[in-house]
């Protein structure tokens, strides 16, 4: 079996993949703690296999895409000290099997990249991706199938976090959506800013990116926030939360 790891600023996402079956078979999230060691990943990955029936000597590779330096250097050493494999980690030097072009491959996050290939892969062209995590990043698959750049945003919960701390009369809030766009009280008046007002992003943006295609793409939207804000917004075709690990699984088949 094949172990797929994405690391992002926030969470980490493990999945175990049967290659014979080409089906995922386990998914789980972890908090991404950059102090953590090799050896702490590895006793976590351990349980979170023992509660799905598997175990550390079923997985015969592993494929990483990461944000995080120190958690990647941990990661890769935890998968060659307990796996006894050399991981494939997605970089610059990676073919990832789509062209890439109008901008400079080193400068994406290979998170961005892996999600496209996964996209390209599921929805077909043109496509665009919005990974609603601790940034908002929309990614866009040009019609002949090429990855051609983006738009990076703060996150929803960045945007609430510096609300919070600069305005010394507000408060944290839930994260729901208020009965009415017009707030009555504090509370409804912030959920409505940050609820509504990243619904009005994504479709601002999405609107633009269109025009720019010049045709309709597919829409899909993945990450912890996704399923909330998608079901307030039409453009959004589909919530796809095994994006990640699926574009994990096609770039390490094309690199085998």
């Amino acid at each position: 079996m094949l172990l797929v790891v994405d690391i992002g600023n926030t969470h980490a996402k493990f999945g175990v993949f049967d290659v014979q079956a080409r089906k995922l078979v386990a998914s789980w999230r972890a908090v991404t703690d950059h102090e953590r060691t090799a050896d702490e990943w590895g006793v976590l990955v351990d349980r979170f296999l023992a509660l799905r029936g598997l175990h550390l000597r079923d997985l015969h590779d592993c494929v990483i895409s990461s944000v995080v330096p120190p958690a990647t250097a941990a990661v890769t050493e935890m998968v060659q000290a307990y796996l006894d494999v050399e991981p494939l980690v997605v970089g610059p030097n990676v073919d990832v099997g789509i062209p890439i072009q109008h901008v400079n491959p080193e400068e994406v996050g290979a998170d961005r990249l892996v999600n496209s290939v996964a996209a390209l892969h599921r929805y077909g062209a043109p496509c665009i991706v919005i990974d609603l995590g601790t940034a908002t990043t929309f990614d866009v698959i040009s019609p002949d199938g090429a990855y051609i750049g983006g738009v990076i945003a703060p996150g929803l919960e960045l945007s609430a976090e510096a609300l919070f701390k600069r305005a010394a009369r507000l408060f944290k809030v839930e994260f729901q959506f208020p009965p009415s766009v017009i707030g009555h009280s504090t509370m409804t008046a912030m959920q409505s800013g940050l609820l509504w007002g990243y619904v009005s992003l994504i479709e601002g943006i999405t609107r633009r990116i269109v025009e720019e295609l010049g045709q309709e793409a597919t829409v899909v939207a993945t990450g912890g926030l996704a399923d909330l804000l998608a079901s307030h917004t039409s453009v959004i075709q589909a919530v796809d939360q095994e994006l990640t690990v699926e574009g994990l699984y096609l770039i390490w088949q094309g690199n085998r």
